[in-house]
């Protein structure tokens, strides 16, 4: 997570309790079980780690370290990248067959150099550890799948919401139309030609539209996994799972979005517009329907929204029903980057409970109400109340130079995202009040929703690597045309006949032959 020099009022969950797990010798079958030797737990352990960061890195010699080394009794040594560089140095580290006891991984590694080395015996196995910590424990299968090489997991990941985007609506103009929250996607049809044609600001002027759309057709508006263009959801005449950009679903996508468009209900020149331009369009009144999330949102654009209209309001649109009765959206991957343990750190098994404790701790969910200093866990990893925050209103706050000065202990960990029993647990606080009122309702959805851990996440591809964005790119160009009446939708199959021989056919068939499921039903969670 990034952070800003400045103040910062902390409000996201954090950490709580370590789990003290057994710091024991740990067994093989058949092996007699053995308690460690005191001496072995109250010896100190030198752990060298190596992590990407951003902005202006925090010194290594810092109070932030040194609490490190006091609390679990280690000599904490962290060599710090700046992320720009943080490849190439990884590259030349993992190349000189010397690593690291402890490796940060952004996650596009997980397709190429995290399976290269796994098998190349680099790294630590780590299925026996996972069911004694708990915020090991609840990460889900279809993650865990993700990370397995030969059938055993050699990482950690990193948090991320398996949540995505929501349709976002003015609520204001739907009761100015007197028109209720659409539930499918004839309905939002006919709430954004409403909102094109019909006044919805009341303002007797022809200057309001429906849905806001910017180039490579993003945000892409599914309202659920069927018709998700990046979920492979949908099978081909030959039994195989394909990406959602070539499905029956995504065809009849590409017809609403064409209808919309020739009736000026979505952005005309939306194949033009970059991403802050498409968030203009709705941010500034233009459009009434966008996207929204419990995550990343930005408070600056809805308080800029609500100066020109003081009676701004959000609503959303929950999951539709498909047509084959599935609800729910397409999970995420599930983590944004990863951690490993070297297979030379893994012959010390204190050195690798000692790991995942340090590991714990910055996993560990702490609730809002015990945020404060009189939780040891929080002050911790905050680096102590007085010192690196101060208590403002019942509330923590990061003193200025906490980050510049390394006075928290959690600068230096290379995990330091609380995983959360469930997404909805998960605390997203948003000043301005409107978007908050959005982002909480949107999380209770969230809380009881479905998600389709799509199989393709687990069965990397060689010719994906190699030419998918250039493939996807075809895909997103000439649905583009479609949209805009450049070309035909009765083009279709065409269409995917070129991207069959551009390398489709190939990609299809790796992923299927990584994938381990036959049913799509089989992959909801």
């Amino acid at each position: 997570m990034r952070f800003k020099k400045h103040t910062l009022i902390f409000t996201a969950a954090v950490t709580l309790t370590v789990a003290c797990s057994s710091g024991g010798t740990k067994t093989e079958p058949g092996d007699s079980a053995k308690e460690p030797e005191e001496s072995d737990k109250d010896r100190q352990i030198k752990i060298t780690a190596m992590k990407f960061g951003y902005g202006e890195l925090p010194p290594n010699d810092s109070p932030g370290v040194q609490m490190i080394n006091e609390r679990f009794n280690v000599d904490y040594q962290v060599n710090q990248v700046p992320v720009g560089s943080y490849s190439e140095k990884l590259s030349a580290v993992l190349a000189s067959g010397t690593i690291p006891d402890m490796v940060a991984f952004e996650a596009p590694d997980i397709s190429n150099r995290y399976p290269k080395f796994a098998r190349q015996n680099a790294f630590l196995a780590l299925d026996d550890y996972i069911d004694d910590y708990p915020s090991l424990a609840l990460v889900p299968d279809f993650i865990w799948d993700q990370f397995r090489v030969d059938g055993k997991i050699y990482a950690i990941p990193k948090y991320y919401p398996r949540f995505s985007f929501l349709p976002m609506i003015r609520k204001d103009w739907l009761d100015n139309l007197g028109l209720e929250v659409p539930t499918n996607y004839e309905e939002l049809k006919q709430v954004a030609i409403a909102f094109t044609k019909g006044d919805p600001d009341g303002n007797g002027k022809n200057d309001t539209y429906g849905i806001a759309l910017g180039q490579n057709i993003n945000p892409n508006y599914n309202l659920g996994a069927y018709w998700d263009p990046n979920a492979w959801y949908h099978k081909n005449d030959k039994g195989q799972f394909i990406p959602g950009w070539i499905s029956e679903a995504r065809k009849e996508m590409i017809e609403w979005f064409a209808d919309l468009y020739e009736e000026n209900a979505v952005t005309r020149d939306f194949a033009s517009l970059d991403w802050n331009a498409t968030n203009k369009e709705f941010y500034s009144g233009k459009a009434g329907i966008f996207i929204g999330t419990p995550r990343g949102m930005i408070n600056a654009n809805a308080d800029s929204l609500v100066q020109l209209d003081p009676n701004a309001e959000f609503t959303f649109m929950a999951p539709a029903v498909a047509p084959d009765g599935s609800q729910g959206l397409t999970s995420s991957s599930g983590f944004v980057g990863f951690m490993t343990i070297s297979a030379e750190a893994g012959k010390d098994e204190e050195k690798v409970r000692r790991i995942l404790e340090m590991t714990e701790l910055a996993r560990t969910v702490i609730p809002e109400d015990r945020m404060n200093p009189d939780n040891p866990d929080f002050d911790f990893l905050m680096g102590g109340e007085g010192k690196a925050y101060d208590m403002v209103d019942g509330k923590p706050v990061a003193k200025e130079n906490a980050l510049k000065d390394g006075l928290r202990p959690t600068s230096y960990l290379l995990d330091d995202v609380p995983w959360p029993e469930k997404d909805s647990d998960k605390v997203y606080k948003y000043s301005n009040p409107i978007l908050d009122a959005v982002v909480q309702d949107m999380l209770k959805v969230h809380g009881e929703s479905k998600f389709y851990g799509s199989p393709h996440y687990a069965a990397p591809s060689p010719t994906y690597l190699e030419k998918g964005n250039e493939l996807t790119q075809f895909l997103i160009d000439e649905q583009s045309k479609m949209i805009a009446g450049q070309r035909p939708v009765s083009d279709w199959d065409k269409m995917v006949d070129e991207f069959m021989k551009k390398g489709g056919d190939k990609w299809i068939e790796e992923v299927n032959a990584g994938i381990t499921i036959q049913d799509p039903k089989e992959a909801w969670d």
